[in-house]
């Protein structure tokens, strides 16, 4: 037989790895062009057929922002910290914005991608990253709005801004480690869609997005602190506005990020060897 004829009939046996680690980079390296395929497959379905395009990127953030500057800065008076409450209120919607529905799409990435899952392989830790990542677009357009907010109160940028990247990344980092634990318990329990939804509203005003963290006082302000959102979104009002960052009040939530990241990580990699056997 010729080895042409060898090269031609050669079968690649794929193993799963063994080690602590979460994902192999060389891999992800490799299949590079389908993870950015399937990150503008995810913006291009969602804006497919619509009139405003990637306008419903300003406009969702922008309503909720309008309704509660109404209801809770107007009518209900909550405490912004001597802060107009627009203000207050956007430098919190617009991050929660994008890691509520970064958690949402991940969490279903597997689900929604089965049909690919059993023809080809490539590592599964694509679909929930590339669910986080497309959303990525929509939170550079919504930051039009702090922006806009910003210059309308005449509110300069201070050194605080230097720490920006650092509450990006936990902003980032927390939505890949809920999509890869919810993602993996979805495949077997589809309860996983309804969940969420219920899961959102409650984190939601489980965090200083309509009022103030500066209300809770003693042991309930640490274990508050425990709440990831809350210190992202504490950090990124601090760097816009240019307020003392509580570093102690923040590290608890970037901690508890850190740990859904890796044990979501490393629940991923020991279910991905069933994943097309289940879903």
């Amino acid at each position: 037989m010729s080895n042409s004829a060898v090269k031609e009939n050669s079968v690649s046996i794929i193993k799963p790895r063994s080690g602590w680690s979460i994902a192999d980079l060389k891999e992800l390296i490799e299949y590079r062009d389908l993870f950015f395929f399937l990150v503008w497959r995810d913006v291009k379905v969602l804006y497919a057929q619509t009139i405003l395009g990637f306008a419903w990127a300003i406009l969702n953030p922008l309503l909720q922002i309008t309704i509660f500057t109404i209801i809770f800065g107007k009518i209900a008076q909550l405490s912004s910290d001597g802060i107009p409450y627009i203000v207050f209120s956007s430098l919190a919607i617009v991050p929660w914005t994008y890691m509520s529905q970064s958690m949402t799409n991940a969490s279903q990435s597997l689900v929604s991608g089965k049909a690919m899952l059993g023809k080809i392989y490539f590592p599964r830790i694509i679909f929930p990253l590339s669910g986080v990542c497309s959303k990525l677009v929509d939170f550079a357009i919504s930051l039009i709005i702090i922006l806009c907010v910003l210059l309308y109160f005449g509110i300069a940028p201070t050194w605080n801004v230097i720490y920006l990247p650092i509450f990006f990344m936990f902003m980032v980092i927390l939505p890949v480690g809920v999509g890869l634990w919810l993602s993996s318990l979805a495949i077997r329990f589809r309860d996983v869609r309804f969940g969420m939804q219920f899961g959102i509203g409650m984190l939601m005003y489980s965090a200083p997005i309509v009022y103030s963290a500066s209300t809770l006082e003693g042991s309930w302000r640490f274990i508050y602190s425990l709440n990831p959102i809350v210190g992202i979104i504490e950090g990124y009002r601090a760097c816009f506005l240019g307020t003392p960052i509580p570093w102690e009040y923040i590290g608890p939530g970037m901690v508890l990020t850190l740990i859904i990241f890796f044990t979501g990580a490393r629940y991923f990699k020991r279910m991905e060897y069933m994943m097309v056997d289940v879903i």
